[in-house]
């Protein structure tokens, strides 16, 4: 997928997976997998990010696999910013697919 495609909406659906629950680092970063290829390194700057904007709150909770892991929780902040952010890319997706339709590329060229 295209790096620049993923920038884009990586922060949306970081906010979509803490807006359903709250999640620890490496637990978020399989969850984003599943829909983008993204590694620790592309996440966890993310994770700083929307905190320090007061868009997640963290907390520590026991793990019984080692210590105890910082989970991040969704703010009020951060569900104003998901409905937004998800408004600006239903219309976005709407506009880019009306024009890509509207310019269907013929093959025989």
């Amino acid at each position: 997928m295209n790096t620049q495609f993923k920038k884009g909406v990586l922060e949306l659906i970081v906010l979509l997976c803490v807006y359903k629950k709250d999640m620890y680092g490496y637990e978020l970063v399989s969850e984003v997998s599943k829909v983008i290829n993204v590694n620790e390194g592309t996440i966890y700057p993310l994770l700083k990010r929307l905190t320090n904007e007061h868009y997640f709150e963290t907390y520590l909770s026991e793990s019984t696999e080692g210590p105890p892991r910082k989970y991040y929780r969704i703010t009020g902040n951060g569900k104003t910013r998901t409905t937004e952010l998800l408004q600006e890319w239903n219309e976005f997706h709407e506009q880019v697919s009306r024009f890509i339709k509207e310019s269907e590329i013929d093959d025989e060229r």
